[in-house]
């Protein structure tokens, strides 16, 4: 059984009991740069700014992506899912997207129960 959320065309965010919603930003090749949270007030900073804001879980505040590095990350296209319950964002990075300096987040893989670095 569906519903409007599920099937129409409005804009209409599931947010979270914390009212937060994931976010999934790839680069514009697909890449995986990152996963973040956003709150109703990240998500329209986003939309009208062209660049990427999240909230914060651990610093309990609002941020920009790239507010103190300069790496942000420009937003080309979002998506959202069936159940509008999450983000997809295609970006542009302006530089690493990882606050370690690395490309993507997810530059370990999990082999045999350890973590392998990315070459």
């Amino acid at each position: 059984m569906t519903d409007e959320r599920e099937t129409g065309l409005t804009l209409d965010p599931k947010f979270d009991a914390a009212g937060l919603i994931t976010a999934v930003a790839t680069d514009p090749g697909g890449q995986l740069l990152m996963v973040a949270h956003m709150n109703a007030e990240a998500l329209a900073l986003t939309l009208e700014t062209g660049e990427a804001h999240f909230w914060s879980r651990s610093r309990g505040r609002l941020w920009k992506k790239g507010e103190t590095s300069g790496h942000v990350l420009l937003v080309q296209e979002v998506r959202i899912d069936c159940d509008q319950d999450a983000l997809w964002l295609k970006v542009e990075p302006q530089g690493p997207a990882c606050h370690t300096g690395a490309a993507s987040c997810f530059y370990r893989r999990i082999e045999d129960g350890r973590l392998v670095r990315d070459a």
